[in-house]
């Protein structure tokens, strides 16, 4: 599977003195600086016919010349899996992404995986790197995620992420009972001791900010809303964590299960088969990378979490009632 690409267009005077890969990514916006620089390396964007280094300055007036080939990039299968698709059209998907499903294929996950099912029922993301994928959610964590179904679309998308522009919020339900919202801004990189796991680096993390803020409280929970300025691996994990809040049946950040005192039969039983972090991405809100027109969705949480919440809720109302009363 093969695309091929052919535009033409002349230098303004304006952008005369400027390097040849800068007035390339004026002329081509639709894809990023790297990639036109990488094209421009294989001599297929050329300066009146001519292969032309990057750095080297251009007068205007001149005739810039793209014709390249879009090959086929991806190494994985497509498979057939159903995919519960919020959204589609000729630039974009949106998927509801369900736990348990991995986003990319890796050691130990070859197929069966979201850009597995992309690339069959898409098959035009081929040529997109990472099957048009721009962001990822971990394995357990269930919701929204924007796929791009042209090389346009993905660069405009990942620029939007860069620039921090995508909305992307989420609800969880947090160990720990919550007073109100805040803010966490702490670096995140690899954990110095266990390669598998992030954790706050204050000298080698790089940027992370989460925001959230409290919707309900329970005994000993706390159901609450995040909205991430930054996508680091495992950010509210790590941040949820560091602040004393670790997300229910996080196996990995959350330590070990501890029961509520004195909470009922029905919320212990809850609590210990709920085996995954209580994560959902809830809203998902963006320019769409060709029209420009600002578009969001929100969907329900999923059906364990809303049974946790549920029983969270009874057990609240259980233990008020059973509180003696004094005169």
């Amino acid at each position: 599977m093969a695309e091929r690409i052919v535009k033409e267009a002349q230098v303004p005077f304006d952008l005369g003195g400027n390097r040849f890969d800068q007035v390339a990514t004026e002329l081509f916006n639709d894809y990023s600086r790297s990639r036109i620089t990488s094209w421009i390396k294989e001599g297929s964007i050329r300066v009146d016919g001519k292969v032309t280094k990057p750095k080297e300055k251009l007068f205007g007036g001149e005739m810039v010349t793209l014709d390249i080939l879009l090959e086929d990039q991806q190494i994985h299968e497509a498979q057939e899996m159903p995919l519960d698709i919020v959204y589609e059209d000729d630039d974009i998907i949106i998927v509801n992404k369900p736990t348990g499903l991995v986003v990319h294929p890796a050691v130990g996950n070859r197929d069966g995986t979201l850009m597995n099912a992309i690339l069959h029922h898409a098959p035009e993301t081929a040529l997109v790197p990472r099957a048009g994928i721009v962001h990822r959610l971990d394995k357990e964590t269930t919701g929204l995620m924007v796929v791009a179904k042209t090389l346009a679309a993905q660069t405009d998308l990942v620029a939007q992420l860069q620039e921090r522009s995508m909305g992307r919020e989420y609800e969880a339900i947090a160990i720990g009972e919550m007073t109100g919202g805040g803010v966490v801004d702490e670096p995140i990189g690899r954990h110095p001791h266990n390669r598998q796991k992030m954790a706050v680096e204050p000298v080698h993390g790089k940027d992370a900010v989460t925001h959230y803020r409290m919707v309900e409280r329970f005994n000993n929970h706390t159901h609450i809303r995040l909205k991430l300025e930054t996508g680091r691996t495992h950010q509210i994990r790590v941040h949820m964590a560091f602040i004393q809040y670790p997300l229910v049946g996080d196996p990995q950040y959350g330590g070990r299960l501890k029961m509520p005192k004195a909470c009922s039969a029905d919320l212990q039983d809850k609590l210990r088969n709920f085996r995954r972090q209580a994560l959902h991405a809830k809203k998902l809100e963006l320019a769409h990378p060709i029209t420009g027109e600002w578009m969001e969705w929100e969907i329900d949480l999923p059906e364990d979490m809303q049974q946790l919440l549920a029983a969270l809720k009874k057990d609240m109302v259980e233990s008020s009632n059973d509180t003696p009363e004094y005169f």
